[in-house]
């Protein structure tokens, strides 16, 4: 797929790995649906703008199922279609399992999970009408290896890749493709106030001995948008943490 004047909607993308990913697309000419919680400030729209491309605000709750399909619907009316997903919006909740509360389980499963399903959903039909789009999830490392007080964050993304798996082989025929990237320790707001310790054993675990960049992650789902012959897959991008 050229992504040139194709119009992709990243969840979560006003900070982080989810702003990375919006830059990339901008970049490389696709208009870009920015999205939050929070309405979206003229600011950071306007960063877009000034990249030459459409760029629109879209707030809204994924784990709503009518919010989802609202802010696709008004993504679709102001662009007139949305081509690309980008499920990356996520929360943590983090606890060891003997004493982590009920609600902050199912916090988790219905943002990281059951989210990225309504939105998943909300585009499939136009998506299948047109005969072509594609969605990348964001997963986790933490999905494949599972890690000490985060059963709730781990069941999410390993659940995840289950739907990822799952929706690809619905709609391949359709010529729909459905990927998930899994990140491991990426540069962040979060590894930036840990202490050099902490930073360490984390580098301890990663081979190439360096935190992942955040441009790494959005490059790396640039591409699956835009090839042609990948579907169903995961790939992970994480310094060689995880060898299989």
């Amino acid at each position: 797929m050229d992504i040139k004047n194709k119009n992709v909607f990243i969840t979560g993308s006003t900070r982080g790995i989810g702003h990375a990913i919006a830059i990339e697309f901008a970049r490389n000419g696709a208009n870009v649906v920015i999205n939050g919680r929070s309405a979206i400030s003229d600011e950071m729209l306007a960063e877009f703008s000034n990249l030459g491309v459409k760029a629109i605000g879209v707030s809204g709750d994924i784990s709503s199922s009518d919010d989802a399909k609202r802010m696709v619907a008004e993504a679709t009316e102001q662009l007139g279609s949305v081509d690309i997903l980008v499920n990356n919006a996520g929360i943590t909740r983090d606890g060891l399992s003997l004493k982590m509360k009920e609600e902050d389980f199912e916090a988790v499963l219905k943002i990281n999970l059951t989210g990225a399903f309504n939105m998943t959903q909300a585009v499939l039909k136009p998506m299948t009408r047109s005969r072509a789009g594609a969605i990348i999830n964001i997963s986790s490392v933490v999905g494949l290896i599972g890690n000490a007080g985060q059963a709730n964050y781990a069941a999410a993304k390993a659940g995840l890749i289950g739907l990822t798996k799952s929706i690809a082989r619905e709609v391949a025929g359709r010529n729909i493709r459905v990927n998930a990237v899994a990140p491991g320790f990426i540069e962040s707001d979060m590894t930036a106030v840990l202490s050099d310790k902490v930073k360490d054993v984390m580098l301890g675990q990663i081979p190439m001995k360096r935190f992942g960049l955040p441009s790494e992650i959005a490059s790396t789902v640039r591409f699956l948008a835009e090839q042609e012959y990948i579907t169903g897959q995961v790939i992970t991008i994480d310094g060689g943490m995880v060898m299989s």
